[in-house]
């Protein structure tokens, strides 16, 4: 049989450029200094998980910066970047950086479909144009690409690709987004940005360009966030029942995510909802006795088999349309993926004993 020219194209396995321990440390260190809410909760990961864990977020935030740390006339070649290094390390040559080489091997070791981070692409290409959102299911639409899709391949890093979990995965995903959006408004305002729902602010009596042009906190537009955290609190409660169908090691660290960002909306509701003059926060000693709330197990599964948001089935389908069986184990003849597993006991066994040096996540 003639290969394709795909096929011809491609490095052989054992050339491909693996990521190594200097990646997985900047990954790890890209992660620390920029999402502190995620890194306290991926404590609670087994080494295993975390380690493709902080690969998966390291791209995700070098893509979001890459946007967002430019120009406006940058932002749409930057998104055209992305695309390309995204398209290369689904190629298996994957671009000279640490978190390319990551996300290379975890989109091949846990069969993540393209359509995936492709989605988190375009919902940074809908930020690099100014897109505004008119009611919450368009706002969803958004948040599905830039939060539900992680939280999706989370899912898969996870070994979990029932359709009725990643759906109330995309839940959470979905909740944490829509949770920052209320953190931020403030902030985002003074950037040019608006993401409250357009319909939801003029029934406020806000007009959103002149709330633009003069960001400014009012108690109507206290009552439009109020009403965004409620959206969220709703898909938090909805996650709970799919927390419950991940494997038992990984459910302490997802549901230390779910009660911190949750708790996030709680310090914007302590500020009266006003996240325009201030920008809540989550303080170390209440993140780690968060931490310690999520050892907790639940087994709530009431919600598990609600219907997925409709903005998100897209993403479920893109999982359900590859099947995959995939061994814990690699055969003894792929030595890349024998090699990679020895490496990852040996960082099993180094974080383990670093343990007790480290200092507690801020």
């Amino acid at each position: 049989m003639r290969a394709s020219s795909l096929e011809l194209s491609r490095p052989p396995l054992w050339a491909i450029p693996h990521a190594d321990a200097e990646d997985h440390a900047a990954c790890r260190a890209a992660i620390r200094t920029g999402s502190r809410s995620f890194f306290a909760a991926s404590a609670l990961l087994p080494p295993a998980i975390r380690r493709p864990a902080f690969g998966l977020y390291a791209f995700c935030r070098l893509s979001d910066d890459a946007v967002d740390d430019v120009a406006e006339s940058g932002r749409r070649p930057a998104v055209a970047r992305l695309q390309l290094r995204l398209a290369r390390a689904y190629e298996g040559r994957p671009c000279d950086a640490p978190a390319d080489r990551a996300l290379a091997d975890i989109v091949s070791d846990h069969a993540i479909p393209q359509a995936l981070p492709a989605a988190l692409i375009e919902g940074l290409a809908w930020d690099a144009t100014g897109r505004r959102y008119e009611t919450l299911s368009d706002l969803t639409a958004y948040a599905a690409r830039v939060a539900a899709s992680v939280g999706a391949m989370m899912t898969l890093i996870m070994g979990v690709r029932d359709p009725a979990v990643l759906a109330r995965a995309c839940d959470l995903g979905v909740a944490m987004q829509l949770t920052n959006i209320a953190r931020d408004v403030g902030e985002d305002a003074r950037a040019g940005r608006l993401y409250l729902p357009q319909s939801w602010l003029r029934e406020a009596g806000i007009d959103p360009d002149a709330f633009l042009r003069e960001p400014g906190f009012t108690p109507a537009l206290g009552r439009v966030v109020a009403r965004l955290l409620a959206a969220a609190d709703l898909l938090y409660a909805r996650s709970e029942s799919g927390i419950a169908g991940l494997p038992a090691a990984c459910r302490p660290a997802i549901r230390a995510a779910r009660l911190i960002y949750a708790e996030i909306g709680r310090e914007v509701e302590r500020a009266g909802y006003d996240s325009v003059s201030r920008r809540a926060r989550v303080d170390g000693r209440r993140k780690l006795a968060l931490l310690g709330r999520a050892l907790v197990a639940t087994e709530d599964r009431a919600a598990l088999h609600e219907p997925p948001l409709p903005e998100i089935l897209f993403l479920i389908e893109a999982v359900t349309a590859r099947p995959v069986k995939a061994s814990a184990i690699p055969p003894w003849w792929n030595v890349p993926a024998q090699v990679a597993r020895v490496l990852d006991l040996v960082e099993t066994l180094r974080e383990r004993e670093a343990l007790g040096r480290e200092p507690a996540p801020s």
